[in-house]
């Protein structure tokens, strides 16, 4: 996956770098899958776990001038669920950056990512249906994606009452 450079002309010195992750980025990741928790947004995910499909993840990385540092401000990962079939999951923008883009230009880049895999369909399961529609996503029915189910949703623990909504999007 290609660097991709965002400049923010509202916000002074910023730039936004959506890459792939690396170890290096596992704690930093871990602290936004707690805040997605946290927020009610996602399900919690194991530091181990997390290192152990870092290849999956993107992160959306901050430079601030003039400081040197640099801060993951977004994550998203995709989970190839077959050799047909990805999910876009684990999706958060820090508070302070959510209405800039930068969830969109993740969710591109694992698009993307699952084009270069030869995968033709990505899917996602959300709250955010609006958002989802807007990048291309379709609503569809959750049974679509036994995968999922059996993978993930029986061992969840609102599954039951879930309010979550399926998206799809089929590449070409």
């Amino acid at each position: 996956m290609l660097k991709q450079r965002i400049e923010f002309p509202s916000v002074s010195a910023v730039t936004i770098t959506i890459r792939t992750a690396t170890l290096a980025d596992a704690e930093q990741i871990s602290a936004l899958v707690d805040l997605g928790v946290a927020e009610g947004q996602l399900l919690p995910r194991a530091p181990e776990a997390i290192r152990a499909s870092i290849r999956d993840w993107v992160v959306a990385e901050e430079d601030a001038a003039p400081s040197t540092s640099l801060r993951i401000i977004g994550i998203g990962s995709l989970l190839e669920m077959s050799a047909v079939l990805a999910e876009v999951r684990s999706l958060v923008v820090a508070p302070e950056y959510r209405k800039f883009g930068v969830g969109a230009r993740i969710v591109q880049a694992l698009i993307e990512e699952a084009r270069a895999r030869g995968i033709p369909t990505v899917f996602g399961l959300t709250r955010a249906v609006n958002f989802f529609e807007r990048l291309g996503f379709a609503v569809t029915d959750k049974e679509n994606f036994p995968e999922k189910v059996w993978r993930d949703c029986v061992v969840c623990p609102v599954r039951f009452n879930c309010d979550e909504t399926a998206v799809v999007m089929k590449l070409k």
